[in-house]
């Protein structure tokens, strides 16, 4: 299974020694920003799956970068704010936000509201969270990945590759939408990223790297994951 990679924009040195450990405890990745230009340049270097955001930033008022980030993203983004004001919560949501909380909180209110915005954001582009394409089964609710029932090891770059596949099972996903939902803006024009990364999905999920059945090529156009 591979573990969502979440995103903290936060300035409060003690709130993101209390959030990196919880959810890292709780099979999350974890990366910090304590400023908005930070957090901004790790969400294009590393596109997140969700984004935690205050929005009492020191550089940049909160609203700006998730404005910027709405531009090209639409992974989920968490608001966590001791802004309370009616008026504040629904400008972030306005403005993009998928969900408000509202400092102080605890664990299990952040963990909960954190599996509510990632089943959404799975449901949103997939109405079936279970793909069956003859020994290859996805389950992107649970992100799982089997063959023949074995489980398959991938990288957060590998399953996020493959996702975007099966998220477009059938059709072709060009070089550019692939690029752009796996690495974000960093990754325009890369297409040898997609090379590196496909050679190493081929060479774990097809009994043939050499003659693929799952992952097919569309020359110079882009990837399709086969459902036939």
């Amino acid at each position: 299974m591979s573990q969502p990679l979440i995103l903290i924009i936060e300035d409060e040195a003690s709130l993101r020694r209390f959030l990196v450990p919880t959810l890292a405890n709780n099979d999350y990745q974890v990366l910090t920003a304590a400023t908005g230009a930070d957090g901004l340049a790790m969400a294009r270097s590393h596109n997140p799956d969700i984004i935690l955001l205050d929005l009492g930033l020191p550089d940049l008022e909160g609203g700006k970068v998730l404005q910027s980030l709405r531009q090209w993203s639409r992974k989920p983004i968490l608001i966590i704010s001791a802004r309370n004001q009616e008026k504040d919560k629904v400008m972030a949501l306005d403005l993009g936000a998928d969900d408000y909380l509202t400092k102080p909180f605890g664990a299990e209110e952040l963990l909960a509201r954190i599996r509510v915005a990632l089943r959404h954001a799975t449901q949103t582009v997939l109405d079936t969270p279970v793909l069956q394409c003859g020994s290859l089964r996805l389950d992107l609710e649970r992100r799982e990945v089997t063959m023949d029932g074995v489980p398959v090891r991938l990288t957060p770059l590998e399953y996020r590759l493959l996702e975007a596949l099966a998220q477009r099972a059938g059709k072709v996903a060009t070089h550019a939408q692939l690029l752009n939902e796996v690495w974000g803006p960093v990754g325009a024009g890369q297409t040898h990223y997609l090379r590196i990364y496909m050679g190493t999905l081929r060479r774990k999920i097809e009994p043939d790297a050499t003659r693929p059945r799952y992952l097919l090529t569309e020359p110079s156009i882009g990837y399709r994951l086969n459902v036939d």
